[in-house]
Parts: structure tokens; C-alpha cells; sequence
């Protein structure tokens, strides 16, 4: 089977889906089918969000993984972020997305060990919220 392609090839121009084959039943379904926030990305975008999710969102595990740093594994995800940029403000399936958690309360030094302990944040990060 081939790489999903989320682009055309000759023009760089969105690819709309019109064809649906199962192999097990043999159904075919034929139409105009977007392929959402996925056509959005390109195949390496694609690669490192199926990897992100198996890193289970630990971008410091994953950037260990791939034997890069954590600030180049970071701007890969702003790249992805920035693909799929028409869709901010709401989630994958167009729902308005629920407002970012607040950070850490002023002093909860236990909250920043907590966080860095589980890789959610660089050793970079945890001194500049324990600074403040």
C-alpha cells in the first residue's frame, strides 16, 4: 500500500478524495471526500503526529526518540500547528475548543517538579516558572 499523498504531486493543490475501497467486503463508495485537517500536512507532518501520539504527547520522549533536541522537535509541532492553523480556535471536528489551562499557581513549586519529572515541560522551562 502507498503513503497517503495530501497534496498533488504536479501542483502542490489540495487533493479531494473520491474513491473508498474495503478490501475485506469489497464495498467501494464513490464521491467528494475532504480530507479534513490530514490533508492539511504534509506526509513527514503526518509521520511525527503518529509519533507524538505513540510518545502519548511527551514531546521530550520523542525528541529523545528521534535523537533530536527538544526545541527541534518543538518547532517540527509548531510547523504542524501552523499546517493546520485554519482550524485554531476549534478542534478536529469543528467544535470550539476549550480555553488552555492555567499554569502553574505563583509558587507551586511542587506542580513545576511534578510537571518536569513527567516530561511535560524542559529543564529550561521548570527553572523559569520556579524563578518567578
Amino acid at each position: 500500500m502507498n503513503r497517503l499523498l495530501t497534496r498533488d504531486p504536479a501542483s502542490g493543490g489540495e487533493l479531494v478524495v473520491t474513491r473508498l475501497w474495503c478490501p475485506a467486503s469489497g464495498v467501494t463508495i464513490e464521491g467528494e471526500f475532504d480530507l479534513g485537517w490530514v490533508g492539511k500536512l504534509s506526509p513527514d507532518q503526518l509521520d511525527f503526529v503518529g509519533l507524538l501520539l505513540r510518545a502519548r504527547n511527551n514531546l521530550q520522549r520523542l525528541a529523545a526518540e528521534l535523537g533530536v533536541s527538544y526545541n527541534t522537535a518543538r518547532s517540527r509541532l509548531d510547523e504542524v500547528v501552523d499546517a493546520v492553523s485554519g482550524l485554531v480556535g476549534a478542534d478536529v471536528a469543528g467544535r470550539q475548543a476549550p480555553p488552555e489551562p492555567p499554569g502553574p499557581p505563583a509558587g507551586d513549586r511542587l506542580w513545576v517538579l511534578e510537571a518536569l519529572a513527567a516530561g511535560e515541560m524542559t529543564h529550561e522551562e521548570a527553572l523559569r516558572n520556579l524563578r518567578h
